[in-house]
């Protein structure tokens, strides 16, 4: 049991730390490219290299039947319709807002369980996600003043939000056999890449992307470290349990202020190091609950 607790929470940091970098990792590549191009360019990087470690070096099998449809709705909410605008939203709003954004889920993913997965929200889940808020909005308070976003660019962001909580919840509901989670990963990642693909070739303007050292470390990062670890890991903890596992989103912002403040040179202050505190404390409160 103590080592199971253990492996949560190493696993929630270590997603909550790569997918936090995600907004700044994509403000960098929005400065040499189109949000689409290194969109598609990271989802097809990413799937080719787990689809080839699944099944050429591990030789897991392939999906079948009706495991092909769950995997295309999970890429389509997952990749095409989150991540294809969460990319485009950045362009609108600072890396600040866009890692802020991610603390939304955890309130829709726990409401659309209730709706759809029959799941009752305890007292200390609700607790955990008081604490949760509480602390993200201690940590961005000193960003609202000076944060540079659009309306359109906060709409985007909304419906990408809604479309990845609808994933998570999704992803856990359906069973998928013996199916290995970095088949699932590659396969969604791909499909979800493909069809984004004619919207890229439509708007594609060859003088918006340059494809220098800018674009493929932001590529690069945005495949490896967050497409297959970060994904990976929150495939484990979606399996482990869904409400819960949207707890750890609330950590994401925090770290994107850190990640921010490192690489972009944003100013943190004592409201980022409280926020974490009161975040990691309503985590531990809301993991007491099965």
């Amino acid at each position: 049991m103590i080592k199971k607790q253990y492996s949560w929470l190493v696993a929630g940091l270590i997603f909550a730390i790569f997918w936090a970098s995600a907004s700044t990792a994509t403000k960098i590549g929005l400065a040499v490219a189109q949000p689409l191009v290194i969109a598609v360019t990271r989802f097809g990087m990413a799937a080719i290299i787990m689809l080839f470690v699944s099944h050429f070096v591990q030789k897991n099998r392939l999906p079948k039947g009706k495991e092909w449809l769950q995997i295309s709705i999970y890429g389509i909410l997952n990749i095409s319709i989150y991540l294809g605008l969460y990319v485009v939203a950045m362009q609108k709003v600072t890396a600040g807002i866009g890692a802020l954004a991610v603390a939304i889920n955890p309130v829709f993913i726990s409401f659309f369980s209730v709706i759809f997965l029959n799941k009752k929200l305890t007292l200390a889940l609700l607790l955990g996600l008081m604490i949760c808020t509480l602390g993200v909005v201690c940590a961005a308070w000193p960003l609202f003043e000076n944060a540079s976003v659009t309306t359109e660019g906060l709409l985007i962001l909304l419906v990408s939000m809604l479309s990845y909580a609808l994933a998570a919840i999704y992803f856990s509901a359906k069973k998928w056999n013996d199916l290995s989670l970095l088949t699932i990963n590659g396969w969604q990642t791909c499909i979800g890449g493909l069809l984004l693909l004619p919207f890229v070739i439509f708007f594609y303007n060859d003088q918006l992307n340059h494809f220098d050292l800018k674009f493929w470390s932001s590529v690069t990062w945005l495949a490896i470290p967050v497409s297959i670890v970060a994904v990976q890991l929150w495939l484990w903890l979606l399996k482990t349990n869904a409400v819960k596992a949207g707890l750890w989103l609330f950590l994401c912002p925090l770290f994107g202020f850190i990640i921010a403040a490192i690489l972009a040179n944003e100013a943190i202050s004592l409201y980022t190091f409280i926020g974490v505190i009161l975040v990691l404390g309503g985590l531990f409160i809301a993991k007491k609950t099965n």
